[in-house]
């Protein structure tokens, strides 16, 4: 089985990623870009090479296929909303996320989101954390949005 090659760079010209594919990568991804398109982009990788998808991320394990977290010793499923809210939040460690980003990574475009709705899944992912020793804290930077601390 060979493994596949993600480029991840802010190298973004054609001869950059022509040289890239050349080199032998499978796949190219230039900075800035979304976490949740970096999983989607190795879960295709993966499955194509026919390997576990799985992401690592502040201690934590995200299995995109199965839409769970885990710390390698306990595992919790994750509601699909759910899944895209925690990849969000730890594709930008420290970083303070915004409100109204983290609606348009986790409901499709158009979809009505109410200010409690965000907070609802945020406490849920919350409790879901909790059960993993030395898991990251999801915390609240009032009137802006939240970040994992």
């Amino acid at each position: 089985m060979q493994t596949p090659v993600l480029f991840l760079t802010a190298r973004d010209t054609v001869v950059d990623r022509v040289a890239g594919f050349d080199a032998g990568g499978d796949d190219y991804l230039t900075k800035p870009f979304a976490f949740v398109e970096l999983v989607a982009r190795l879960q295709a990788l993966l499955k194509r090479a026919g390997t576990n998808p799985a992401v690592e991320a502040a201690g934590l394990r995200l299995d995109p296929v199965r839409h769970s977290v885990g710390d390698g010793m306990t595992e919790t499923l994750l509601t699909p909303t759910e899944f895209r809210l925690l990849a969000h939040l730890l594709g930008r460690p420290g970083a303070v996320v915004r409100r109204r980003e983290l609606a348009r990574a986790a409901w499709s475009h158009g979809a009505v989101v109410r200010e409690n709705t965000l907070d609802v899944y945020i406490a849920r992912l919350r409790r879901k954390l909790k059960q993993f020793d030395g898991a990251p804290d999801i915390a609240t930077v009032h009137g802006v949005g939240y970040r994992i601390a």
